[in-house]
């Protein structure tokens, strides 16, 4: 029996500890691993390992991380990267990624996290044929692009992938302007009822009074003012797809009348007691809590249930901030070329847009984008074309990633993975870390660490 990797990844580290430790963990987890001591030696090994992945540091001799993303950026490589990074470089591999780069790690790293990183990255590497980076596209507005790099967003579109020819129900859920229609647009467009019609209602901007005939439709004359039949929403999806939008808006008593469309797939129209069979796939989104309005009696528990057969949740774009950089050069292109403009983004801007919090999310992002295309005078995108709110954020991102990881949890990390990769053999673990046995136990007991019964305990 012949034995498959999981996928080929390239160290390029010039810490040969570094390199050790993060080989022995991915080989341990069925990757084949290559390491290079910097970029040079990288060059050299890519062609005869066609590596999946590259774990590479910033700072190395000869031709560092930097000058070898762009190497093979400028090939037209579509290799993810992962760059590691001492504090003082962070903002250089902020940079990168505005350029393209997969996600960076903190020194010393936290391996499970990587991992993690490291698994969607191949998997994204492997099934888009080179191509990490993962979009779907919409209909023909050349900005309605889901775009996804973060391990969130890969998820997503993977399952949006695997459900999109299903008949179920799906319930999309997330925060305004995250992208919950494109998400429903994608289903139906990429499905096998894509040549059938997509109806989207909005069921926060209709009003009460007509919600049941632009869901239902009616005869003419069935109420004052229906000088003529009209076809609702179901009946016109025909085959198709029926999205209902912020549903968790629908009255009680409308919800009781679409869980029996749902449940017997007909229709009644208003003023007709004739029953009408309708074939739709039903898509629901909202940015309320139902579970919340099922507790409070404003929404029906069987609707809901009935509804969330599939559940897909759209991260907020403040949790997946590695998707900016690429969602910011997409709405730059889009929108340069709508104004026949040609523009480029300072890595000043890239920096302050990831540490804005992005209340309105994606949709708030691209009008941020499009406002700053159609003021730029000059061929570079700066700070000056946008309003003073993005600004005075623009630390935020840096503070929060040092805060978020304490000098002495980088300290736990490194021993404790040393550890692990030792089998609790602390002799070898110091010698990994490149100290002595003693300083070795000196930084157990500072940190908090012993071993009790071959085990690693934390304090």
């Amino acid at each position: 029996m012949t034995y498959e990797a999981r996928g080929n990844v390239l160290i390029v580290d010039d810490e040969p500890n570094v390199s050790k430790v993060l080989s022995a963990i991915l080989s341990q987890d069925g990757y084949k691993v290559a390491e290079s001591r910097n970029g040079k030696e990288a060059l050299q090994v890519i062609p005869k390992l066609h590596p999946d992945l590259i774990v590479c540091d910033l700072k190395m001799p000869e031709m560092d991380g930097m000058q070898l993303f762009e190497r093979l950026q400028n090939s037209n490589s579509n290799i993810p990267f992962i760059f590691l990074t001492a504090f003082g470089s962070i903002e250089s591999a902020v940079s990168a990624m505005a350029s393209g780069a997969y996600h960076f790690f903190a020194k010393p790293t936290d391996y499970s996290k990587l991992k993690e990183v490291i698994g969607k990255a191949v998997v994204g590497h492997r099934a888009a044929g080179e191509h990490p980076t993962q979009a779907m596209h919409i209909g023909d507005d050349p900005s309605g692009l889901i775009f996804g790099k973060s391990p969130s967003m890969l998820n997503l579109l993977q399952i949006v992938d695997e459900v999109k020819d299903s008949v179920s129900n799906v319930l999309i859920t997330g925060e305004t302007g995250t992208g919950k229609e494109l998400i429903a647009k994608t289903l139906h467009h990429g499905s096998c009822r894509k040549d059938k019609p997509f109806q989207a209602v909005n069921c926060a901007a209709i009003p009460r009074d007509l919600m049941e005939t632009e869901f239902f439709g009616n005869e003419k004359g069935s109420y004052t003012g229906a000088t003529s039949r009209r076809i609702g929403k179901f009946e016109e999806a025909a085959g198709g797809t029926v999205l209902l939008d912020e549903i968790g808006e629908l009255p009680l008593p409308l919800q009781a009348k679409l869980l029996r469309v749902i449940q017997e797939r007909e229709i009644e129209r208003i003023g007709s007691n004739r029953k009408i069979k309708v074939d739709f796939r039903l898509l629901a989104s909202t940015n309320r809590n139902l579970k919340s309005l099922v507790e409070k009696g404003n929404f029906r528990e069987d609707l809901f249930y009935r509804i969330n057969v599939i559940h897909l949740v759209i991260p907020p774009l403040r949790e997946r901030r590695e998707d900016i950089p690429v969602l910011v050069n997409h709405f730059v292109r889009v929108f340069a070329e709508r104004e026949n403009k040609r523009l480029s983004v300072s890595d000043e801007v890239v920096r302050m847009l990831m540490g804005y919090p992005w209340p309105g999310n994606v949709r708030q992002l691209k009008n941020a984008i499009e406002r700053a295309v159609v003021l730029a005078r000059g061929g570079l995108i700066t700070k000056k074309e946008f309003t003073p709110e993005f600004q005075t954020a623009k630390n935020k991102f840096h503070t929060q990633k040092q805060e978020l990881i304490p000098l002495r949890e980088l300290g736990i990390n490194a021993v404790r993975n040393s550890l692990i990769v030792c089998d609790g053999n602390r002799s070898k673990a110091a010698r990994l870390l490149g100290i002595s046995r003693k300083a070795f136990y000196r930084r157990l007991n500072e940190l908090g660490i012993a071993r009790k019964n071959d085990q690693v305990a934390v304090a």
